[in-house]
């Protein structure tokens, strides 16, 4: 089968070494001239995703460029102390097998693992997709494939031409989301220092490895900003409004948004689909089912997405109806959890009053006060968002003899641009 993946991001990356796999024909197409470098934030792998990883031969890479955060200091607006928390405690409670890494760090060991086997045109968009799966690229010539798959994104141009404007499926969780890198000047390694408000959160997080930091600001906000997600300029100056004055740690981390050599910015929004299927077309993670940046797991999702959508698809030896049906059905339930986990993160990290801002600051303690066991105890009870994604039921897909016979005499680099 010819497939056609819109996105080199890591749901689409993914999915390409398992259809790969499994015989196919991939090519994926990115807007972007080269592999995203957009200053995103840590990402976590939990369990399902951690066994993908290894099936796919890259979890040493992944467990090298971990972020390895173990300590946070949570500094409440208008308190006179901080609060110390160790954090290996927390992720140690939450999940037998986890990892954070950059995203873009993740993204890069994907396509590395599917470069030498995947057609890849970078600087290039889908136009036109027909029913038959014939596609016209802004730049490329046009071209007939046996299934086309947006893994572009949650402003997916995929979703956009075949299923509709995306204002029909995006459910805003009430938030913001910002994003931006600067020299690690601190010092900082595997350490988070976090300013919390009544309605906004920044915090600060590096490793000695990165050789910079990441700060991350999320702000509520009772209805959508006017602020398309591509007028860089507007969301800084949107992040400078809604942080001024929380702390003078932050506001030397707002000076920095004029340097900054990467930024991100988005709303915090959830997607809710009747289906991610139509004709020959599919979507795979935030594409068709983002749970919210940074509030869920939704990296954990789309891998695990990509790989049971590879594995169906072979299952059902090409028939794509039997197969996108399948892929649904085996990830609705997950979808519809990580929705709910999405919306209680975000009232967690974003407290909507003061008494939200004690409450967090005095559960962070508490964490930190008790012993090990029931500190354990108490988090396996708190910590919905690793409970749901470590308990993910992932099936085994083995391909079938002739696709290994294919993927071992296939040719070698085809990567482009």
């Amino acid at each position: 089968m010819r497939i056609l993946i819109s996105g080199a991001g890591i749901a689409g990356t993914a999915l390409a070494y398992w259809l790969t796999r499994h015989g196919c024909s991939v090519t994926v197409v990115e807007r972007a001239p080269t592999l995203r470098k957009t200053g995103g934030h840590a990402v976590d792998l939990f369990r399902p995703a951690m066994e993908i990883s290894e099936k796919m031969g890259v979890l040493p890479r992944i467990e090298e460029r971990a972020i390895g955060t173990h300590r946070m200091t949570l500094c409440p607006q208008g308190a006179r102390r901080p609060v110390r928390v160790d954090l290996s405690k927390i992720f140690g409670a939450a999940s037998d097998r986890h990892v954070e890494i950059m995203r873009d760090d993740l993204s890069e060991i994907c396509y590395d693992a599917t470069r030498d086997d995947v057609e890849y045109l970078f600087d290039d968009s889908i136009t036109v997709i027909s029913p038959d799966a014939q596609v016209r690229f802004e730049n490329a010539p046009p071209r007939r494939f046996d299934l086309v798959v947006g893994a572009d994104g949650l402003h997916s141009n995929v979703r956009r031409l075949v299923f509709g404007d995306e204002s029909r499926f995006g459910s805003f969780v009430g938030a913001y989301l910002g994003v931006l890198t600067l020299p690690n000047a601190s010092g900082l390694d595997g350490e988070l220092l976090i300013h919390v408000g009544v309605g906004r959160t920044a915090g600060m997080y590096g490793a000695r490895h990165l050789g910079e930091a990441r700060v991350l600001f999320l702000f509520r906000s009772e209805r959508e900003l006017d602020c398309h997600h591509r007028d860089v300029p507007r969301q800084k100056e949107l992040l400078r409004e809604a942080f001024g004055g929380l702390h003078a740690d932050v506001d030397r981390w707002l000076a920095e948004l004029d340097r900054t050599p990467a930024f991100y910015f988005d709303s915090i929004t959830q997607l809710h689909m009747d289906t991610w299927s139509r004709g020959r077309v599919t979507l795979v993670g935030d594409a068709g089912y983002c749970p919210g940046p940074a509030v869920g797991g939704s990296t954990t999702l789309a891998v695990v997405g990509a790989y049971v959508l590879a594995g169906e698809l072979a299952r059902a030896g090409g028939d794509h109806e039997r197969a996108f049906a399948a892929y649904e059905r085996a990830m609705a339930e997950s979808v519809r959890r990580s929705r709910e986990v999405g919306l209680s993160a975000a009232k967690t990290l974003i407290p909507a009053s003061r008494r939200g801002v004690r409450a967090l600051a005095q559960g962070s303690r508490l964490i930190s006060a008790l012993p090990p066991s029931a500190g354990r105890a108490l988090l396996r009870l708190t910590t919905k968002s690793a409970r749901l994604y470590n308990s993910m039921a992932v099936g085994d897909y083995p391909p079938t003899a002739a696709a290994a016979a294919d993927r071992t005499g296939r040719a070698g680099p085809r990567a482009s641009g």
